[in-house]
């Protein structure tokens, strides 16, 4: 079959009654279709049942810590060591929470709007115009934290090797520029993986701010597709990185256990170096005594080292793989004959990220809609929710069973050929 554009008014108008032939037969399903976010599946909520039973009416740590009480403020060494250990870091360095790392970023950039980081000359609140830098497509929540701190949302395109490194290292010549968000492994939603050279400049690289923090979000470290090891992602330590090249400050790392036990219901941490720590743990035991210690503990005992966690994420990508491949293959069958669209095909985390026509997102997204297909609003990987090109749209392949993905996925290859044939007949 030839390329859209390669084809005759006459020949775009009939591809366009065949589409709509199909759209209307599949509206007629009356399907109820969700690929808004990345929610684990069922089957792999299940993979975590047992996680309590480890506990056995046993709730002390093994330096005989009852997990019970109060204390502890920055968690137990046993779950330290394990994220210490996904992490390349000493658990000394690592600070945990309960079940939401992104309400330690929110809580770590609070801080500093009220109190300044431990290098800044004021706390953040007070500077007016501060910024942030955001690769785009990214996180809309981490986006959003930002927005309604009063920042200035500043996009960097992000490329094969992660956020455009020419324009950061221009940008972070702004005192104003306090920070930048980084998802540096099968980053959301294109699955990137940053490029050892991407890390290097991030924790090399000279800040007009001096307080200037990357806020590492770690979130899919170990959320990979393939069970070849060789082709899982792979970072360096950022903190000690940027110890290295003398910016020891600039790091504040994150993850949580929340796609590898329950989402609702698992564990959070961050990390950084010595003199972040201390100062944030000032202002932490003003806030809370502890966190729950006794969850920390079933975790520990359930997955006691990296090891044990890489082997139950290979039965999550068991579960995922297939999943993705399906979403691969529908893609590649409806649209694989022309270039006016483009998808990625990660090798881990949780995402597709799909690139039609530009100008055509929002439409694709609404025709979707109301062919009984819900999928997250066109533009949303954006700063201000604003794709300037009106292209991407994220794809969550995660939820569904396999019949409902290749259903949805069929329902939005339809849309994307639609609205690309109406922009062509519109040109002609």
């Amino acid at each position: 079959m030839k390329g859209y554009r390669d084809m005759t008014r006459e020949e775009l108008l009939a591809q366009r009654q065949e589409l709509n032939e199909r759209y209307e037969k599949y509206k007629a399903l009356n399907l109820t279709l969700d690929m808004t976010r990345g929610k684990p599946s069922p089957l792999q909520l299940d993979l975590s049942n047992d996680i309590y039973d480890v506990l056995n009416g046993d709730f002390k740590t093994a330096k005989g810590q009852d997990t019970r009480n109060y204390g502890i403020a920055e968690g137990i060494e046993e779950i330290r060591a394990v994220f210490g250990e996904i992490l390349g870091t000493d658990k000394d360095n690592v600070f945990m929470g309960n079940s939401s790392s992104l309400n330690q970023m929110y809580d770590a950039i609070m801080r500093a709007m009220v109190f300044g980081e431990v290098d800044s000359p004021k706390p953040w609140a007070q500077v007016e115009g501060r910024k942030w830098l955001c690769p785009t497509p990214g996180y809309d929540r981490h986006f959003r934290v930002t927005e309604t701190l009063g920042f200035e949302l500043i996009p960097v395109p992000i490329t094969e090797d992660g956020p455009d490194m020419d324009i950061v290292e221009e940008l972070v010549k702004d005192e104003k520029v306090k920070g930048i968000w980084c998802v540096p492994c099968y980053s959301n939603p294109d699955g990137i993986v940053y490029s050892e050279e991407t890390c290097d400049r991030l924790a090399r690289m000279e800040t007009a701010a001096s307080d200037f923090r990357i806020f590492w979000d770690n979130a899919y470290v170990v959320h990979h597709l393939s069970e070849d090891r060789n082709e899982w992602g792979k970072l360096p330590d950022m903190l000690s990185l940027c110890e290295s090249y003398g910016h020891a400050n600039r790091v504040y790392e994150f993850a949580s256990s929340s796609k590898i036990t329950f989402a609702g219901g698992g564990i959070s941490c961050f990390a950084c170096n010595k003199d972040n720590m201390t100062y944030a743990k000032k202002y932490l035991n003003a806030q809370t005594i502890c966190t729950n210690k006794v969850n920390q503990l079933a975790h520990a005992r359930f997955l006691p080292n990296a090891e044990a966690v890489y082997q139950h994420m290979m039965k999550h990508a068991a579960i995922l793989r297939p999943k993705f491949e399906e979403c691969q293959k529908v893609l590649n069958e409806e649209l694989g004959f022309d270039d006016l669209w483009h998808w990625t095909n990660p090798k881990g985390g949780y995402f597709v990220s799909f690139y039609a026509m530009p100008g055509t997102a929002t439409k694709i997204v609404s025709m979707c809609k109301e062919a009984g297909v819900a999928l997250t609003p066109a533009g949303a990987s954006y700063p201000y929710g604003k794709d300037p090109q009106d292209s991407n749209i994220r794809l969550a392949p995660s939820f569904p069973v396999i019949e409902d993905i290749e259903k949805a996925v069929r329902i939005l290859t339809i849309c994307a050929k639609i609205t690309a044939v109406d922009k062509l007949l519109e040109d002609l």
